[in-house]
């Protein structure tokens, strides 16, 4: 009796997850059999000059795919003046920054460049908290956080000024606390008034 049981067990656990991997197959797959790509947030990274940055190996020369398309390659030079912040969904004080950092993006227009880098986190957990905090700026993806190692950074967030030819002319540890400040940093640093 306990092997009829026995069997009859194995033969509904065998079925169940056979229904269970074929239903999971099914749900995933669309009619043409390919997956369509999730919309992001973010808008694509901006081409960047084919120019070497200058300064030498004042920022990391590491590049990163970028959530919206593209990809940020800090080993070239922009060819325009760039506010690289580097940000993170488990970041509190990144959420009261970053919607700074879209409004300098949206105000400044083709004269300063904004880019985020999403840095040691997951791309679900940062699509989610941009689209919370209202932010669609390009942004690169380091998950594994390779740029604040090479910064030697154990905490967020970061911002670096580069000017038009890739030098890094100044950086902030720390969260930037109003659109002022931040506009200032910008006149000081990189020479554009917003």
């Amino acid at each position: 009796m306990r092997r009829r049981v026995a069997a009859a067990l194995v033969m509904a656990a065998a079925v169940l997850s056979g229904c269970t991997s074929f239903g999971d197959a099914g749900d995933d797959a669309s009619p043409t059999g390919s997956e369509q790509p999730a919309a992001s947030t973010f808008e694509p990274c901006p081409e960047q000059t084919d120019e070497p940055a200058a300064g030498g190996s004042a920022v990391p020369q590491l590049s990163f795919d970028c959530l919206g398309g593209g990809s940020l390659d800090l080993a070239r030079a922009s060819g325009v003046p760039t506010v690289v912040n580097l940000w993170a969904s488990w970041c509190g004080p990144c959420r009261e920054e970053l919607p700074l950092m879209q409004e300098l993006a949206d105000t400044a227009g083709d004269r300063v460049r904004v880019v985020g880098v999403v840095s040691k986190d997951g791309e679900p957990q940062a699509e989610s908290f941009a689209a919370d905090a209202g932010t669609t700026f390009p942004s690169a993806f380091d998950g594994e956080g390779d740029l604040m190692a090479e910064l030697g950074l154990n905490g967020l967030p970061f911002t670096m000024f580069l000017a038009a030819d890739g030098r890094l002319v100044h950086s902030e540890l720390g969260p930037i606390e109003s659109a002022e400040e931040l506009e200032q940093l910008v006149a000081e640093h990189l020479g554009v008034q917003v």
